[in-house]
């Protein structure tokens, strides 16, 4: 009796350790090198430092248009860096819009290490940026979150005015995602990280969801979950595409509803 209650306590133990190790390791893909910058498509930017409330240095650019309303917050995925998004960069671009997009801490020229409080900060940190040093009105912000930062968009929404919320290929909860990549794990060893689905309920902005039915890496299901525990306003577009390129597999579908959402939300502050 004693040997199996040290059995399982050991057992336990040994899982709950390593399933901290995989947090570490499956989550966060940093690169640090940034390989491209917006001159290399042939757009003019600011090289933008800035501190986060926990003294942590992040990098990101600022790139501006002409008589362009509103400004796009783009929060990026897990994988690579700022560097890495530059067909997306071209295509808000050409949508007429302001943007700033930043690297996480750990990620690119931002300084420490990524974990997800950071990465909230980070976030909050780029959106006082924009309404503080650059004197840009709550409303004519529309956060972007791409996959993981989906989750740090949310939060932000939660907590701040914006003009709306763009998620894309994002997941309802890190337990939710941790349930799929690790199924022989008993659920009870997975701590509830990335809670968005917990806190979409509380954004109030417009929300435009929008993923794909052949996304690989996080599963349709669990955007559609993310999007029926949200409150209207609300628009779920399914497109088709694999994680990563779903944006060029279905280009104009991807672009026409992200135009008509911007449109959509001007016509509500009239």
């Amino acid at each position: 009796m004693i040997k199996g209650i040290i059995f399982i306590a050991i057992f336990l133990g040994v899982g709950f350790l390593y399933i901290k190790y995989l947090e570490k390791k499956s989550v966060f893909f940093p690169a640090k090198e940034i390989e491209f910058t917006p001159a290399a498509i042939g757009l003019s930017f600011e090289d933008v430092y800035l501190n986060t409330a926990d003294n942590i240095q992040i990098n990101g650019w600022f790139i501006s248009q002409e008589e362009a309303k509103y400004t796009i917050l783009f929060l990026h995925g897990n994988g690579g860096n700022i560097g890495d998004r530059l067909e997306k960069i071209k295509m808000f671009y050409e949508m007429g819009v302001n943007m700033f997009i930043i690297d996480y801490r750990g990620y690119g020229n931002s300084k420490g290490k990524p974990h997800e409080k950071g990465i909230y900060k980070d976030a909050k940190a780029a959106y006082n940026y924009l309404v503080g040093k650059r004197g840009i009105n709550p409303v004519d912000i529309v956060f972007y979150g791409e996959s993981l930062g989906g989750a740090a968009a949310i939060v932000l929404a939660s907590q701040v005015k914006a003009g709306g919320l763009i998620l894309e290929g994002t997941f309802s909860s890190g337990r939710d995602m941790a349930k799929i990549m690790y199924p022989f794990m008993p659920s009870f060893f997975f701590p509830n990280l990335f809670d968005s689905l917990g806190k979409i309920k509380s954004v109030n902005a417009p929300k435009l969801f929008i993923h794909s039915r052949d996304d690989e890496v996080v599963p349709f299901r669990l955007g559609k979950k993310l999007y029926n525990a949200a409150s209207s306003p609300k628009e779920l577009i399914e497109i088709e595409g694999p994680h990563n390129n779903v944006f060029l597999d279905s280009k104009e579908k991807y672009i026409s509803s992200i135009k008509r959402f911007i449109e959509q939300v001007s016509k509500k502050e009239l």
